[in-house]
């Protein structure tokens, strides 16, 4: 019964294929090991690991959670646990102990897979959680109760695994990014996660010769579809943790020619004294996604970074819905682009009606990548799924061209003095200041406007600016209710999600009953 998946389109068919048509060519570089793979170990390594595990006493339907940074081992254990249909929960790495244990519970989990930053962790799941059986672990400093990765991996065969494998078997449980509370689980089957993969190597036009660079956080969606679209194209990816301080030497000494970034990402990596002392003429493009990218970002990237970008826009329960191109980004700075792949975006009132083009509405999808609901929570499910689309809480339009465009998260929409104000819009006009590193824009209780806009910002290293100079500058640039009322100092990088979505529900608890500069 060995390998029933193939032809189909699943995560554990797309290694084995890669094997057969890239073989010895290097497939993986993980920047934190200094390891390397060829595109047949990683297939190796893969059934190694899939058959261990198959030996301890996991078997098809069986929950595994895995607590990993950035490094080559999570795409053989994602990959490990799709060919034995295993259902995978990757956990963020930031969460508390606590939390983990809680996602564990609440998934099922009966193990835990782990890297050598977590070897605590690992412990307290063991103590909280007796159902966890199995530990597996890497490094030379394991607690006594786990297994070692590599001794698991020797001890084991490198033959396909002989479990039958379908498109529609759940392969594993995500989160949400939880910018409005806590996550939420969503299952996710082998063809959500395959669908796409072909489009996108097409559209990002990834090549045999492309040098791949991974730094989005692997254990999200986003991280690891960017390494099974390098797989399909026969790509070299270059893992890593990422590190503003590292990672344009690693762009300059690897020939990197493609990344996948998150906004902030980019802020971090401008802000450094040394960025235009490498050499990152081996970069052909940058892929942005996760939180918008404003125009006045965009400038900085293109004059010191790279002049060619793409954005997508999607949510962990759909998958990329809708993408843009280099060329058109030029044109159309602010647009998320087109309805991608096979995806449908409509955009609706409050009654659910399809709104005529330059009309802001909510944005609803569907998609081949979408969830099918979340995991043991009908109410949400039921909430959020509505005759087919994915109310995604967002806002946006389309132009008469069809290119969409964001304007917030439906929370997000002030209402002020009767008048609607999307934060996005008042955000990207006070960050093309330069004195601005960061800003939110939220509502907070205000007796006679309803709510007022209130922007918390930070301010650039080594540059000053006054609450009055910043607001006057909103002026020449916002229509006067959009314009914020006050502005709030946060002398620490703004809150945010493993995915770069800053967390406004955080300002909003924390300056909720401030009124003045503070």
């Amino acid at each position: 019964m060995n390998a029933k998946a193939t032809g189909t389109l699943t995560v554990g068919n797309f290694v084995k294929v890669a094997a057969i048509r890239y073989g010895d060519r290097e497939a993986i570089y993980c920047s934190t090991t200094g390891r390397r793979f060829s595109f047949r170990q990683l297939n190796q390594r893969t059934n190694r690991l899939a058959n261990g595990l198959t030996g301890l006493g996991l078997r098809k339907g069986e929950v595994a959670a895995f607590l990993c940074t950035n490094r080559a081992e999570i795409v053989e254990i994602y990959s490990a646990l799709a060919k034995i249909g295993v259902l995978g929960i990757p956990l963020n790495y930031r969460l508390a102990p606590a939390e983990i244990v809680a996602l564990m519970a609440h998934g099922e989990a009966s193990a835990l897979i782990f890297d050598p930053w977590f070897s605590e962790v690992a412990a307290q799941v063991r103590e909280a959680l007796p159902q966890v059986r199995h530990f597996v672990g890497m490094g030379d400093a394991l607690p006594d109760f786990a297994l070692e990765y590599e001794a698991l991996l020797s001890r084991s065969s490198d033959a396909e695994p002989e479990v039958d494998i379908r498109e529609e078997d759940a392969m594993y449980m995500n989160l949400t990014s939880g910018t409005t509370g806590l996550p939420k689980a969503y299952l996710l089957t082998q063809y959500n996660n395959a669908a796409a993969g072909p489009f996108f190597a097409g559209y990002f036009d990834m090549r045999r010769d492309d040098v791949v660079l991974t730094a989005f956080p692997i254990f999200g969606r986003v991280g690891f579809a960017w390494c099974m679209v390098s797989l399909l194209a026969g790509a070299r990816n270059v893992i890593h943790q990422f590190n503003p301080q590292q990672i344009l030497g690693l762009i300059e000494s690897e020939k990197v020619t493609i990344s996948n970034w998150v906004p902030t990402m980019a802020a971090f990596v401008l802000s450094l004294p040394d960025v235009d002392k490498h050499d990152l003429s081996s970069l052909r493009a940058l892929v942005f996604a996760a939180a918008p990218l404003t125009s006045a970002l965009q400038d900085q990237i293109r004059a010191r970074l790279c002049p060619h970008l793409y954005e997508f826009y999607g949510l962990q329960e759909t998958g990329i819905v809708a993408c843009i191109g280099p060329e058109e980004k030029d044109r159309r700075p602010s647009s998320v682009g087109k309805v991608a792949f096979s995806a449908d975006v409509r955009i609706v009132d409050i009654e659910g009606r399809d709104v005529p083009a330059g009309t802001v509405g909510s944005i609803i999808a569907r998609a081949p990548s979408a969830t099918a609901g979340y995991f043991k929570n009908e109410a949400q499910t039921r909430e959020a799924f509505r005759d087919g689309w994915f109310h995604t809480g967002d806002l946006g339009y389309f132009d008469e061209e069809g290119f969409l465009y964001l304007a917030g998260r439906s929370k997000d929409m002030i209402v002020t003095g009767g008048q609607n104000v999307f934060s996005v819009e008042v955000e990207d006009a006070l960050l093309s200041h330069p004195a601005v590193a960061e800003c939110a824009v939220i509502g907070l209780p205000d007796d006679t406007w309803g709510e007022r806009v209130t922007a918390v910002v930070v301010r650039a290293p080594g540059t000053a600016v006054t609450e009055a100079e910043l607001i006057a500058f909103g002026k020449e640039r916002l229509a006067g209710f959009k314009v914020p009322k006050s502005i709030i100092w946060h002398d620490q990088p703004l809150p945010r999600t493993p995915t770069g979505k800053v967390t406004k529900y955080v300002l909003v608890e924390t300056y909720g009953g401030q009124t003045a500069d503070v």
